[in-house]
């Protein structure tokens, strides 16, 4: 995140990457999900013109290593049928005031016993942008529903068991 340039008079500032920053990783580490709670990213999918958006929380994303990502869906979900046969993903979310979109090429990583489809993703190119002139203060956010906070996080880091269980069976 620290290829930043000045276009014009905007002055946007901007980057590229191919592995994730070291504060992406820490977001995507599976550690200490209470804290990361309400961050949201959407996972698009497209075939023939059609474009198929999942949201995602940390609960649903993990980075093994600085090139990787690995996501879960519910398998019967559209994205997942998408993903699967197209192998083509994009993630987009806002981080740091900046707009990410990462462009990814996923598998699946098929798990006995699990209620959702892995997949492990590379990094084909990752760009960020931001202004000095406006804020992005988040993407999509969210709460959670009043008395499901703990049950939630408890499936997220279950969740997130199951990322690393399927990174570890990919490696």
């Amino acid at each position: 995140m620290n290829d930043s340039l000045a276009c014009g008079n905007r002055n946007i500032e901007h980057g590229t990457f191919d592995e994730w920053p070291p504060e992406l990783r820490t977001l995507f580490d599976g550690a200490s999900i209470d804290t990361k709670t309400g961050f949201t990213a959407s996972l698009l999918a497209a075939d023939g013109g059609r474009v198929r958006t999942s949201l995602l929380s940390v609960g649903e994303l993990f980075a093994p290593d600085p090139g990787t990502l690995c996501f879960s869906l519910w398998p019967q979900s559209r994205a997942a049928r998408l993903v699967s046969k197209t192998g083509c993903a994009t993630l987009t979310f806002v981080f740091d005031e900046a707009f990410f979109q990462v462009q990814l090429q996923a598998r699946i990583a098929p798990l006995e016993g699990s209620p959702v489809a892995c997949f492990i993703a590379t990094i084909e190119s990752g760009e960020w942008q931001k202004v000095p002139y406006a804020r992005l203060v988040q993407g999509i956010g969210f709460e959670f529903a009043k008395g499901q906070g703990e049950a939630v996080l408890a499936r997220w880091r279950q969740q997130v068991d199951v990322l690393k269980r399927a990174a570890s069976a990919a490696a």
